[in-house]
């Protein structure tokens, strides 16, 4: 059995034509077509469109797609609420699994506020835990309570050997509502960003670093780099010079890097804000050998337009 390489689901959002799907879905796609179904004097009928894409925000893995097509013939999903998906409640899986298109499939929602990782490494939070079964190509379909509205967008899945294993995450309607509307009405989304480069949280540990988060480079234009933060580098003589540890940003503690991020999507570009880091005071690991002092730095938020 062959199948078709990039294909994946979507839903159909409203009555202009604009589909939502997963980024990872058209992430390295040169061009994208949308396929929908309707039944016309007893006859199915399959009718493929060309798709523009109006925009994505790859830090909550959604992309809103563009067709031209009739609005008679597009039939918007009935959008729920994240606060009435209750664990233990009937979920049901629509999409595209292996080529094979639309595919049922039933379980329950197996828990909430679940954590996951878009394809850039940012968090997800509040995700939707299932076990209704989700397979590649269920990618941005629905997932669907039994009123038929939408709880949630089908997105990851874990397991060992790629397929099924009763553990797949969707992402919430509400976070869908909030990014859609943004993207359909400015074709972007804009986050703030400090300009850093950042030790994964699991490799700090192993350096000692039990609490913030450790910066590895510092861009020479970033407004990290205009406030004075300092990055990891290696010395003349050889040592390993540890960079700035951020362990606030305006008075909220960061012990990782989710923190960190979660604090910035309540932020804008543009804004000014503190930020606390332990600097090293000689080279080498962090032991009782090297002391540190704490620094508040002055940030001037820039987007992630203007900085990667």
């Amino acid at each position: 059995m062959e199948f078709p390489a990039g294909t994946g689901s979507g839903i159909v959002w409203d009555k202009k034509g604009h589909i939502v799907t997963n980024f990872h879905v058209i992430e390295n796609a040169q061009s994208a077509a949308v396929t929908l179904t309707s039944t016309k004097g007893g006859k199915t009928e399959r009718v493929q469109y060309k798709a523009a894409v109006a925009g994505y925000d790859p830090d909550k893995d959604i992309a809103v797609l563009r067709i031209e097509a009739d609005a008679k013939d597009l039939r918007p999903v009935a959008l729920g609420e994240s606060m009435r998906v209750r664990v233990g409640q009937t979920a049901l899986a629509i999409g595209n699994p292996f080529g094979l298109d639309h595919t049922l499939t039933t379980g329950v929602v197996s828990g909430l506020g679940r954590e996951i990782r878009s394809p850039n490494g940012r968090r997800i939070d509040n995700v939707i835990q299932t076990d209704a079964a989700i397979n590649p190509g269920n990618s941005g379909g629905v997932l669907l309570d039994t009123s038929g509205q939408l709880i949630g967008m089908n997105t990851a899945i874990k397991s060992p050997t790629g397929a099924s294993a009763g553990i797949g995450f969707a992402i919430p309607v509400d976070t869908l509502k909030r990014i859609v509307e943004v993207i359909i009405r400015d074709g972007r989304v804009l986050r703030p960003r400090i300009g850093v480069t950042l030790l994964n949280s699991a490799q700090a540990r192993v350096l000692g670093i039990d609490k913030g988060v450790l910066v590895l480079d510092v861009p020479r234009e970033s407004p990290a780099a205009q406030a004075g933060m300092k990055g990891t580098r290696r010395s003349v003589a050889g040592y390993i010079e540890l960079g700035d540890i951020i362990v606030s940003l305006d008075d909220k503690p960061i012990n990782d890097e989710g923190d960190l991020f979660q604090v910035l999507e309540d932020l804008q570009p543009g804004q000014t804000v503190k930020i606390s880091v332990l600097r090293a005071e000689g080279t080498g690991i962090p032991s009782t050998a090297v002391q540190t002092k704490r620094l508040d730095l002055s940030i001037k938020l820039a987007s992630n337009e203007q900085i990667a």
